[in-house]
Protein backbone atom coordinates (compact mmCIF):
# COMPACT_ATOMS: atom_id res chain seq x y z
CA UNK A 1 0.00 0.00 0.00
CA UNK A 2 1.14 3.83 -0.50
CA UNK A 3 0.49 6.36 1.50
CA UNK A 4 -1.61 9.05 0.71
CA UNK A 5 0.96 11.70 1.62
CA UNK A 6 3.24 9.97 -1.21
CA UNK A 7 0.50 9.62 -3.68
CA UNK A 8 -0.60 13.43 -3.50
CA UNK A 9 3.13 14.25 -4.28
CA UNK A 10 3.64 11.80 -7.00
CA UNK A 11 0.91 11.11 -8.70
CA UNK A 12 2.68 11.07 -12.24
CA UNK A 13 4.60 7.83 -10.69
CA UNK A 14 1.37 6.21 -9.56
CA UNK A 15 -0.94 6.77 -12.72
CA UNK A 16 2.52 5.01 -14.71
CA UNK A 17 2.00 2.39 -12.32
CA UNK A 18 -1.85 1.79 -13.33
CA UNK A 19 -0.99 2.26 -16.77
CA UNK A 20 1.55 -0.47 -16.69
CA UNK A 21 -0.12 -2.96 -14.45
CA UNK A 22 -3.28 -2.29 -16.24
CA UNK A 23 -5.19 -1.72 -13.15
CA UNK A 24 -8.62 0.57 -14.18
CA UNK A 25 -8.83 3.04 -10.91
CA UNK A 26 -9.93 6.85 -11.03
CA UNK A 27 -6.76 8.65 -9.19
CA UNK A 28 -9.00 11.84 -9.15
CA UNK A 29 -11.68 10.18 -7.36
CA UNK A 30 -9.63 9.02 -4.51
CA UNK A 31 -7.87 12.48 -4.50
CA UNK A 32 -11.09 13.91 -4.26
CA UNK A 33 -12.69 11.66 -1.15
CA UNK A 34 -8.99 12.20 0.34
CA UNK A 35 -9.75 16.08 0.54
CA UNK A 36 -12.37 15.82 1.42
CA UNK A 37 -11.36 13.51 4.40
CA UNK A 38 -8.86 16.30 5.39
CA UNK A 39 -11.70 18.95 5.45
CA UNK A 40 -14.01 16.96 7.92
CA UNK A 41 -10.61 16.07 10.07
CA UNK A 42 -10.27 20.04 10.19
CA UNK A 43 -13.76 20.58 11.05
CA UNK A 44 -14.19 18.20 13.90
CA UNK A 45 -10.95 19.07 15.45
CA UNK A 46 -12.49 23.06 15.10
CA UNK A 47 -15.33 21.82 16.97
CA UNK A 48 -13.20 19.86 19.38
CA UNK A 49 -11.43 22.98 20.43
CA UNK A 50 -14.71 24.68 20.20
CA UNK A 51 -15.88 22.37 22.71
CA UNK A 52 -12.60 22.55 25.01
CA UNK A 53 -13.40 26.17 25.82
CA UNK A 54 -17.52 26.11 26.19
CA UNK A 55 -16.30 22.99 28.66
CA UNK A 56 -13.99 25.46 30.60
CA UNK A 57 -16.39 28.46 30.57
CA UNK A 58 -19.12 25.88 32.38
CA UNK A 59 -16.53 24.59 34.71
CA UNK A 60 -15.68 28.77 35.31
CA UNK A 61 -19.55 29.50 35.94
CA UNK A 62 -20.23 26.52 37.77
CA UNK A 63 -17.54 27.68 39.76
CA UNK A 64 -19.05 31.08 40.65
CA UNK A 65 -22.65 29.43 41.22
CA UNK A 66 -23.51 31.44 37.81
CA UNK A 67 -25.71 30.08 35.32
CA UNK A 68 -24.52 28.18 32.47
CA UNK A 69 -27.57 26.16 30.79
CA UNK A 70 -26.63 28.51 27.45
CA UNK A 71 -23.61 26.99 27.27
CA UNK A 72 -24.73 23.92 28.06
CA UNK A 73 -27.03 23.56 24.84
CA UNK A 74 -24.35 25.27 23.14
CA UNK A 75 -22.09 21.82 23.92
CA UNK A 76 -24.80 19.32 23.54
CA UNK A 77 -25.25 20.97 20.04
CA UNK A 78 -21.68 20.81 19.53
CA UNK A 79 -21.22 17.49 20.37
CA UNK A 80 -23.67 16.46 18.22
CA UNK A 81 -22.06 17.80 15.42
CA UNK A 82 -18.42 16.19 16.12
CA UNK A 83 -20.82 12.74 16.38
CA UNK A 84 -22.06 13.70 12.70
CA UNK A 85 -18.70 14.51 11.57
CA UNK A 86 -17.28 11.62 12.72
CA UNK A 87 -19.28 8.99 11.78
CA UNK A 88 -18.98 10.45 8.52
CA UNK A 89 -15.32 10.70 8.56
CA UNK A 90 -15.17 6.73 9.39
CA UNK A 91 -16.94 5.89 6.05
CA UNK A 92 -15.05 8.44 4.19
CA UNK A 93 -12.05 6.48 5.31
CA UNK A 94 -13.57 3.09 4.62
CA UNK A 95 -14.10 3.63 1.26
CA UNK A 96 -10.67 5.74 1.13
CA UNK A 97 -8.83 2.38 1.92
CA UNK A 98 -10.81 0.23 0.18
CA UNK A 99 -9.29 2.45 -3.08
CA UNK A 100 -6.35 2.63 -1.98
CA UNK A 101 -5.83 -1.48 -2.14
CA UNK A 102 -6.50 -1.47 -5.14
CA UNK A 103 -3.54 1.08 -6.26
CA UNK A 104 -0.44 -1.02 -7.45
CA UNK A 105 3.57 -0.52 -6.45
CA UNK A 106 5.45 1.93 -7.78
CA UNK A 107 8.67 0.90 -10.04
CA UNK A 108 12.04 1.09 -8.95
CA UNK A 109 13.84 3.42 -11.25
CA UNK A 110 15.57 0.57 -12.83
CA UNK A 111 12.93 -1.59 -14.32
CA UNK A 112 12.89 -1.14 -17.95
CA UNK A 113 9.77 0.45 -19.76
CA UNK A 114 7.29 -1.33 -22.28
CA UNK A 115 4.02 -3.17 -21.81
CA UNK A 116 4.50 -6.65 -22.56
CA UNK A 117 7.51 -9.42 -22.19
CA UNK A 118 8.75 -8.20 -25.22
CA UNK A 119 10.68 -5.23 -23.05
CA UNK A 120 11.70 -7.60 -20.84
CA UNK A 121 15.98 -7.23 -20.27
CA UNK A 122 17.85 -10.47 -20.33
CA UNK A 123 20.29 -9.56 -17.25
CA UNK A 124 22.71 -12.71 -17.93
CA UNK A 125 22.66 -16.29 -18.25
CA UNK A 126 24.24 -19.57 -17.51
CA UNK A 127 25.81 -23.00 -18.06
CA UNK A 128 25.20 -24.44 -22.30
CA UNK A 129 22.37 -25.11 -23.76
CA UNK A 130 21.74 -29.29 -24.05
CA UNK A 131 22.97 -30.37 -27.50
CA UNK A 132 20.41 -29.08 -30.08
CA UNK A 133 21.12 -31.82 -32.67
CA UNK A 134 19.76 -34.46 -29.77
CA UNK A 135 16.30 -35.82 -30.44
CA UNK A 136 14.55 -34.60 -26.82
CA UNK A 137 11.72 -36.71 -25.85
CA UNK A 138 9.16 -34.25 -23.83
CA UNK A 139 8.71 -34.83 -20.13
CA UNK A 140 5.14 -36.49 -20.36
CA UNK A 141 6.74 -38.69 -22.64
CA UNK A 142 9.33 -39.96 -20.28
CA UNK A 143 6.86 -39.76 -17.11
CA UNK A 144 4.18 -41.63 -19.00
CA UNK A 145 7.20 -44.96 -19.78
CA UNK A 146 9.02 -44.17 -16.78
CA UNK A 147 5.80 -44.39 -14.35
CA UNK A 148 6.77 -40.83 -12.82
CA UNK A 149 2.87 -39.39 -13.00
CA UNK A 150 -0.39 -40.40 -13.50
CA UNK A 151 -2.12 -37.62 -13.89
CA UNK A 152 -5.53 -39.65 -15.52
CA UNK A 153 -6.06 -41.17 -11.71
CA UNK A 154 -5.13 -37.64 -10.46
CA UNK A 155 -8.25 -36.22 -12.54
CA UNK A 156 -10.51 -38.50 -10.55
CA UNK A 157 -9.33 -37.55 -7.63
CA UNK A 158 -9.58 -33.61 -8.36
CA UNK A 159 -10.04 -32.81 -11.68
CA UNK A 160 -7.64 -31.91 -14.53
CA UNK A 161 -4.18 -29.87 -14.07
CA UNK A 162 -3.67 -31.65 -10.52
CA UNK A 163 -0.58 -33.95 -10.35
CA UNK A 164 0.01 -37.14 -9.22
CA UNK A 165 3.60 -38.46 -8.57
CA UNK A 166 4.32 -42.21 -8.69
CA UNK A 167 6.83 -43.92 -7.51
CA UNK A 168 10.35 -42.32 -8.42
CA UNK A 169 8.39 -39.65 -9.54
CA UNK A 170 7.12 -39.02 -6.11
CA UNK A 171 10.54 -39.43 -4.63
CA UNK A 172 12.71 -37.36 -7.14
CA UNK A 173 9.59 -34.47 -5.98
CA UNK A 174 10.16 -35.13 -2.11
CA UNK A 175 14.05 -34.74 -2.62
CA UNK A 176 14.17 -31.84 -4.67
CA UNK A 177 12.29 -30.16 -2.04
CA UNK A 178 14.50 -31.71 0.74
CA UNK A 179 17.69 -30.40 -1.24
CA UNK A 180 16.55 -27.13 -1.62
CA UNK A 181 15.33 -26.29 2.14
CA UNK A 182 18.76 -28.00 2.97
CA UNK A 183 20.82 -26.03 0.81
CA UNK A 184 18.96 -22.68 1.35
CA UNK A 185 19.69 -23.15 5.04
CA UNK A 186 23.28 -24.87 5.05
CA UNK A 187 24.75 -22.39 2.60
CA UNK A 188 22.77 -19.23 2.22
CA UNK A 189 21.70 -19.11 6.21
CA UNK A 190 18.10 -19.39 5.72
CA UNK A 191 15.96 -19.81 9.30
CA UNK A 192 13.23 -22.96 8.22
CA UNK A 193 9.66 -22.10 8.81
CA UNK A 194 6.50 -24.98 8.12
CA UNK A 195 4.00 -22.54 7.66
CA UNK A 196 -0.14 -23.06 7.74
CA UNK A 197 -1.15 -23.57 4.04
CA UNK A 198 -4.40 -21.54 4.26
CA UNK A 199 -4.41 -18.22 5.31
CA UNK A 200 -7.33 -15.44 6.26
CA UNK A 201 -8.36 -12.10 4.34
CA UNK A 202 -6.35 -9.64 6.38
CA UNK A 203 -2.96 -12.25 6.04
CA UNK A 204 -3.95 -12.27 2.41
CA UNK A 205 -4.19 -8.66 1.82
CA UNK A 206 -0.96 -7.48 3.03
CA UNK A 207 0.57 -9.77 0.40
CA UNK A 208 -1.15 -8.28 -2.25
CA UNK A 209 -3.27 -10.95 -3.54
CA UNK A 210 -7.02 -9.34 -2.21
CA UNK A 211 -8.52 -7.65 -3.17
CA UNK A 212 -6.91 -7.34 -6.77
CA UNK A 213 -6.46 -11.20 -7.53
CA UNK A 214 -9.40 -12.96 -5.93
CA UNK A 215 -10.35 -14.45 -8.80
CA UNK A 216 -7.42 -16.45 -9.01
CA UNK A 217 -7.43 -17.93 -5.28
CA UNK A 218 -8.94 -21.10 -4.04
CA UNK A 219 -11.42 -19.65 -1.57
CA UNK A 220 -13.19 -21.88 1.56
CA UNK A 221 -16.38 -19.75 2.04
CA UNK A 222 -17.51 -21.29 5.63
CA UNK A 223 -14.11 -20.21 6.92
CA UNK A 224 -13.31 -17.17 4.97
CA UNK A 225 -9.97 -18.40 4.26
CA UNK A 226 -7.95 -18.90 1.16
CA UNK A 227 -5.29 -21.61 0.07
CA UNK A 228 -2.43 -19.95 -0.17
CA UNK A 229 -0.43 -19.31 -3.97
CA UNK A 230 2.56 -19.39 -2.56
CA UNK A 231 4.07 -19.77 1.33
CA UNK A 232 5.08 -16.00 0.44
CA UNK A 233 1.86 -15.38 2.52
CA UNK A 234 1.63 -16.97 5.62
CA UNK A 235 6.11 -16.12 6.36
CA UNK A 236 5.43 -12.23 5.39
CA UNK A 237 2.72 -12.21 8.15
CA UNK A 238 4.60 -14.08 10.50
CA UNK A 239 5.65 -10.21 11.89
CA UNK A 240 2.21 -8.73 10.99
CA UNK A 241 1.55 -5.84 13.75
CA UNK A 242 4.94 -6.40 15.00
CA UNK A 243 7.98 -3.46 15.71
CA UNK A 244 11.22 -5.17 15.12
CA UNK A 245 14.52 -4.22 16.11
CA UNK A 246 17.03 -3.25 13.91
CA UNK A 247 19.46 -5.56 15.32
CA UNK A 248 17.41 -8.83 14.50
CA UNK A 249 17.31 -7.24 10.69
CA UNK A 250 18.02 -9.00 7.76
CA UNK A 251 15.08 -11.83 8.66
CA UNK A 252 15.83 -14.43 5.95
CA UNK A 253 13.33 -17.64 6.05
CA UNK A 254 12.65 -20.57 3.72
CA UNK A 255 9.87 -22.59 3.52
CA UNK A 256 8.25 -25.50 1.87
CA UNK A 257 4.38 -25.51 0.64
CA UNK A 258 1.98 -26.67 -1.55
CA UNK A 259 0.57 -23.79 -3.19
CA UNK A 260 -3.00 -24.00 -5.38
CA UNK A 261 -3.44 -21.64 -8.48
CA UNK A 262 -6.88 -21.31 -10.37
CA UNK A 263 -5.11 -20.13 -13.64
CA UNK A 264 -7.97 -18.28 -14.09
CA UNK A 265 -6.36 -16.50 -17.34
CA UNK A 266 -4.57 -19.71 -18.14
CA UNK A 267 -7.40 -20.56 -21.26
CA UNK A 268 -5.42 -21.32 -24.53
CA UNK A 269 -1.90 -21.50 -22.98
CA UNK A 270 -0.22 -24.88 -22.76
CA UNK A 271 -1.43 -27.03 -19.89
CA UNK A 272 0.17 -30.36 -20.58
CA UNK A 273 1.49 -32.48 -17.87
CA UNK A 274 3.46 -30.07 -15.35
CA UNK A 275 3.49 -27.41 -17.66
CA UNK A 276 0.68 -25.17 -15.40
CA UNK A 277 -0.84 -27.05 -12.85
CA UNK A 278 -3.72 -25.71 -10.14
CA UNK A 279 -1.61 -26.96 -7.19
CA UNK A 280 2.18 -27.50 -7.36
CA UNK A 281 5.21 -27.38 -4.18
CA UNK A 282 7.42 -24.46 -3.82
CA UNK A 283 10.42 -23.17 -1.67
CA UNK A 284 9.94 -20.12 -1.11
CA UNK A 285 12.72 -17.65 0.18
CA UNK A 286 11.18 -14.47 2.29
CA UNK A 287 13.61 -11.59 3.47
CA UNK A 288 12.73 -8.61 6.10
CA UNK A 289 15.55 -5.61 5.35
CA UNK A 290 16.03 -2.71 6.32
CA UNK A 291 14.93 -0.27 3.15
CA UNK A 292 18.78 1.34 2.48
CA UNK A 293 19.59 -2.55 1.92
CA UNK A 294 16.74 -3.80 -0.15
CA UNK A 295 18.18 -3.74 -3.75
CA UNK A 296 21.40 -4.86 -2.22
CA UNK A 297 19.59 -8.31 -0.88
CA UNK A 298 17.51 -8.40 -4.01
CA UNK A 299 20.51 -9.07 -5.77
CA UNK A 300 21.81 -11.72 -3.11
CA UNK A 301 17.64 -13.28 -3.41
CA UNK A 302 18.25 -13.84 -7.07
CA UNK A 303 21.81 -15.17 -6.24
CA UNK A 304 20.48 -17.92 -3.95
CA UNK A 305 17.57 -19.05 -6.17
CA UNK A 306 20.19 -19.60 -9.24
CA UNK A 307 22.91 -21.48 -7.10
CA UNK A 308 20.03 -24.44 -6.84
CA UNK A 309 19.91 -24.53 -10.59
CA UNK A 310 24.04 -24.52 -10.91
CA UNK A 311 23.89 -27.62 -8.36
CA UNK A 312 21.99 -28.96 -10.76
CA UNK A 313 23.73 -27.78 -13.55
CA UNK A 314 20.91 -26.89 -15.69
CA UNK A 315 21.04 -23.77 -18.37
CA UNK A 316 19.32 -21.14 -17.11
CA UNK A 317 18.52 -16.98 -17.74
CA UNK A 318 18.08 -14.12 -15.54
CA UNK A 319 15.57 -11.65 -16.86
CA UNK A 320 14.43 -8.33 -15.50
CA UNK A 321 10.91 -7.58 -15.82
CA UNK A 322 9.78 -4.13 -17.74
CA UNK A 323 6.73 -1.95 -15.88
CA UNK A 324 4.17 -4.11 -18.03
CA UNK A 325 4.95 -7.67 -16.91
CA UNK A 326 5.76 -7.04 -13.18
CA UNK A 327 3.48 -7.95 -10.79
CA UNK A 328 0.84 -6.20 -9.04
CA UNK A 329 2.49 -5.81 -5.37
CA UNK A 330 6.50 -5.45 -6.72
CA UNK A 331 8.66 -2.33 -7.19
CA UNK A 332 11.14 -4.69 -8.96
CA UNK A 333 11.36 -8.35 -10.36
CA UNK A 334 14.27 -10.49 -11.87
CA UNK A 335 12.21 -13.73 -13.46
CA UNK A 336 14.41 -16.87 -13.95
CA UNK A 337 13.73 -19.48 -16.61
CA UNK A 338 15.06 -22.93 -16.70
CA UNK A 339 15.68 -24.28 -20.61
CA UNK A 340 13.56 -27.38 -21.54
CA UNK A 341 14.89 -29.04 -24.04
CA UNK A 342 11.79 -31.16 -24.90
CA UNK A 343 9.81 -28.19 -25.06
CA UNK A 344 12.54 -25.93 -26.88
CA UNK A 345 11.61 -22.87 -24.86
CA UNK A 346 12.53 -21.28 -21.35
CA UNK A 347 10.20 -21.71 -18.73
CA UNK A 348 9.74 -19.95 -15.17
CA UNK A 349 10.62 -21.59 -11.88
CA UNK A 350 11.38 -18.44 -10.34
CA UNK A 351 10.58 -14.44 -9.32
CA UNK A 352 12.36 -12.78 -7.04
CA UNK A 353 11.04 -9.39 -6.24
CA UNK A 354 11.68 -6.62 -3.73
CA UNK A 355 8.50 -4.52 -2.69
CA UNK A 356 9.84 -2.21 -0.89
CA UNK A 357 7.40 -1.37 1.92
CA UNK A 358 4.32 -2.15 0.32
CA UNK A 359 3.59 -5.22 1.80
CA UNK A 360 4.92 -4.03 5.54
CA UNK A 361 2.35 -1.27 5.32
CA UNK A 362 -0.18 -3.44 4.58
CA UNK A 363 0.41 -5.86 7.39
CA UNK A 364 1.70 -2.79 9.69
CA UNK A 365 5.72 -4.60 9.54
CA UNK A 366 7.89 -1.99 11.34
CA UNK A 367 11.42 -1.61 12.57
CA UNK A 368 12.92 0.31 15.47
CA UNK A 369 15.91 2.05 14.29
CA UNK A 370 19.30 2.36 16.15
CA UNK A 371 20.02 5.62 15.37
CA UNK A 372 17.38 7.92 16.24
CA UNK A 373 14.63 4.94 17.54
CA UNK A 374 12.20 6.25 15.11
CA UNK A 375 9.72 3.36 13.70
CA UNK A 376 9.40 2.97 9.97
CA UNK A 377 8.07 0.24 7.72
CA UNK A 378 10.77 -2.48 7.14
CA UNK A 379 11.45 -3.45 3.32
CA UNK A 380 10.21 -7.31 2.22
CA UNK A 381 11.33 -9.37 -0.72
CA UNK A 382 10.36 -12.82 -1.70
CA UNK A 383 11.78 -15.50 -4.07
CA UNK A 384 10.56 -18.85 -5.66
CA UNK A 385 13.70 -21.07 -4.31
CA UNK A 386 12.79 -23.44 -5.97
CA UNK A 387 8.96 -24.01 -8.17
CA UNK A 388 9.19 -27.95 -8.84
CA UNK A 389 6.92 -28.34 -11.33
CA UNK A 390 8.75 -27.22 -14.49
CA UNK A 391 12.11 -27.52 -12.47
CA UNK A 392 11.29 -31.31 -12.95
CA UNK A 393 10.34 -30.59 -16.46
CA UNK A 394 14.13 -29.48 -17.22
CA UNK A 395 15.34 -31.49 -14.78
CA UNK A 396 13.98 -34.90 -17.20
CA UNK A 397 14.13 -33.25 -20.38
CA UNK A 398 17.76 -32.31 -19.49
CA UNK A 399 18.97 -35.52 -18.11
CA UNK A 400 17.39 -37.89 -20.30
CA UNK A 401 19.43 -41.03 -21.80
CA UNK A 402 19.31 -42.30 -25.33
CA UNK A 403 17.77 -45.87 -23.85
CA UNK A 404 15.25 -43.79 -22.30
CA UNK A 405 16.32 -43.51 -18.68
CA UNK A 406 16.93 -40.48 -16.54
CA UNK A 407 20.37 -39.73 -14.74
CA UNK A 408 20.17 -38.38 -11.30
CA UNK A 409 22.52 -35.29 -10.73
CA UNK A 410 25.06 -35.74 -8.14
CA UNK A 411 23.13 -33.10 -5.82
CA UNK A 412 20.13 -35.58 -5.72
CA UNK A 413 22.03 -39.18 -5.83
CA UNK A 414 22.00 -38.78 -1.83
CA UNK A 415 18.37 -38.09 -1.37
CA UNK A 416 17.42 -40.65 -4.47
CA UNK A 417 19.49 -43.39 -2.85
CA UNK A 418 20.31 -44.13 -6.68
CA UNK A 419 21.86 -42.42 -9.71
CA UNK A 420 19.87 -43.64 -12.50
CA UNK A 421 15.57 -43.86 -12.96
CA UNK A 422 14.89 -46.46 -15.27
CA UNK A 423 12.05 -48.67 -16.39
Amino acid sequence: MLSLQFIRKNQDMVLDALKSKKVILNLETILEIDTERRDLIRNVDDLKAKRNKVSQLISIKKKNNENSDEEIKNMRSVSENIKRLDDKLKKKLKKLNSLLLYIPNIFHNSVPSGLSEENNILVREWGKKPDQNKDYKDHVHLCDKLNLTDFSRASKMSGSAFPLYTNLGAKLERSLINFMLDYHIKQHGYSELMPPFLTNREATTTTGQLPKLEDDMYYIESDDLFCIPTAEVPVTNMYANEILRQDDLPLKHVAYSACFRREAGSYGKDTRGLLRVHQFNKVEMVNFVVPSQSYEFLEKLTKDAEDILQELNLHYRVISLCKGDISFAAAKCYDIEVWSPGEQKYLEVSSCSNFESFQARRGNIKYRCNKDQKVHFVHTLNGSGLATPRLMVALLETYQNDDGSISIPKVLQPYMGIDVIKK
